[in-house]
């Protein structure tokens, strides 16, 4: 290789990926065959020639967003003089894949001579004053930290207080006669409903999206394979692997295919959604479930409410509108408070001015004695003119409740909850088991339970499966 190739600063996107073939012998994939996607190349050009902002990549596994993430900070380190890179993975042993390619790349003959002293196990500086260091995944390190750029590997695994220091830490500066600007790229598939990946991913405004999936790199699918119709990518390619220039093997991406579920699968290598395999909700479908009901006060209302002292106390109106065999629950409004008195709540629940509750379903320990009021709860519901029901249903059965309520593909939901619930609306999509523990019917008690315990209370206090009864509810 010619070590003046290597310091020649391509000057457009034909200029770069050629150097990237000569230099590296790496063929990115330029061009994408997803409607909407966006191909490596895509990303690369943006970095690279510092088209500005914030940047998130969605993309699969295996589909080298590590890869080139390590690529983008070799350019970097190579053709803008005295920049500050830091690698943030969601462990250390995440941020070390990163810089493993980017070490074997700067031991290749050309660009190992531009290293100033050692190559390390945690960064390395070059002659020209550019430095890149690894960073662990805790706010002591990286707070403090003041760089042109920072690029986070697999945001689905970060500590959110680290995630929440790490916003700080960039500065734009001038490298060698280029002005860089301060900013985070983030690398990720994305695993959990309302995690952090999905937060960036819906704050676009903020952040410039770049999204590959399997199909836009994998190789091409030549003539010798079987008809498409007979694949078993089919359903999922459409034939769009017959335009794909990319690197993932046919083989390995249906052989991933048949080794995992349909969900996982368009998760992980699909990028269409995140997996719900560890939901407890599987059935909850934004586009079933959520919808703008219109308040009807001829239909009978009731509530739900789960008692919060540290945690939120979440109240939850619903109207029940009769069906063919049963009652449809319209969850209409929410409240949540964390922090508040009982006295404080209900004042906040009369100024709602919804109509009054028939009864309000409640946790049963609602029943003892309040360390702020000397009284139970449920005791000051009552004083305060509800009628209060709290009968006892195991956990289990609470949550097959709401699973049969929401309904099939072959069934209709039978619940039904307004867009202005967005906390329960969270809380359905992001309450899960535990997945390290497969065995446990449990589910995890991270935040996302409130929401789901306040309806669960009001449904399981339907009576008679929910059914309407001759008192209208």
């Amino acid at each position: 290789m010619n070590g003046v190739l290597c310091g020649v600063r391509p000057r457009d996107r034909v200029e770069l990926r050629g150097w990237l073939r000569a230099v590296l012998g790496v063929d990115v994939p330029d061009g994408a065959v997803c409607e909407g996607h966006d191909s490596p190349m895509d990303y690369l050009e943006h970095v690279f020639f510092e088209r500005g902002g914030d940047v998130v990549v969605w993309a699969n596994r295996g589909g080298g967003k590590t890869f080139y993430g390590a690529v983008a900070t070799l350019l970097d380190l190579l053709f803008k003089p005295d920049i500050a890179v830091r690698l943030l993975g969601g462990s250390f042993e995440q941020s070390s894949k990163m810089f493993e390619y980017l070490r074997w790349m700067l031991e290749r003959p050309g660009l190992r001579e531009r290293i100033d002293g050692r190559l390390t196990q945690t960064g390395v500086r070059l002659v020209n004053g550019s430095v890149v260091e690894l960073l662990s995944q805790s706010e002591t390190s990286v707070r403090g930290q003041r760089v042109q750029k920072l690029r986070c590997d697999e945001l689905e695994l970060f500590d959110r207080d680290v995630w929440s220091a790490a916003q700080f830490v960039t500065r734009s500066a001038r490298c060698g006669g280029f002005d860089v600007t301060g900013s985070i790229e983030v690398f990720s598939t994305m695993h959990k409903p309302f995690g952090l990946m999905s937060e960036v991913i819906d704050a676009g405004e903020v952040w410039r999206a770049f999204r590959w999936c399997a199909l836009d790199v994998i190789e091409r699918c030549d003539e010798s394979r079987h008809a498409c119709e007979g694949c078993g990518l089919w359903s999922a390619c459409g034939g769009v692997a017959r335009e794909a220039n990319g690197f993932l093997s046919v083989d390995d991406v249906l052989s991933q295919q048949r080794r995992s579920d349909a969900e996982s699968f368009e998760a992980e290598m699909l990028c269409r959604r995140p997996t719900r395999c560890d939901a407890v909700f599987k059935a909850f479908d934004t586009t079933r479930h959520v919808r703008a009901v219109e308040a009807d006060r001829s239909l009978a209302w009731v509530g739900g409410m789960d008692f919060g002292v540290r945690s939120p106390t979440v109240v939850l109106w619903a109207q029940l509108r009769p069906a063919d065999d049963e009652t449809v629950v319209e969850v209409v409004d929410e409240y949540a408070c964390r922090d508040g008195t009982m006295d404080g709540h209900l004042a906040a629940m009369r100024r709602r001015g919804w109509p009054g509750f028939k009864w309000i379903g409640v946790d049963p320990a609602g029943n003892q004695r309040n360390d702020q009021t000397g009284v139970s709860n449920i005791t000051l519901l009552r004083r305060a003119g509800y009628t209060v029901r709290h009968g006892r249903t195991h956990l289990a059965a609470g949550l097959s409740e709401l699973r049969r309520r929401l309904g099939s593909a072959e069934r209709e939901p039978m619940i039904v909850i307004h867009p202005r619930c967005r906390q329960l609306i969270e809380s359905m999509a992001k309450y899960h088991f535990d997945a390290d523990r497969p065995w446990s019917q449990t589910p995890v008690k991270d935040g996302a339970d409130h929401a789901v315990d306040a309806l669960r209370y009001m449904v399981t206090n339907l009576g008679q499966g929910g059914r309407v009864t001759s008192r209208g509810y």
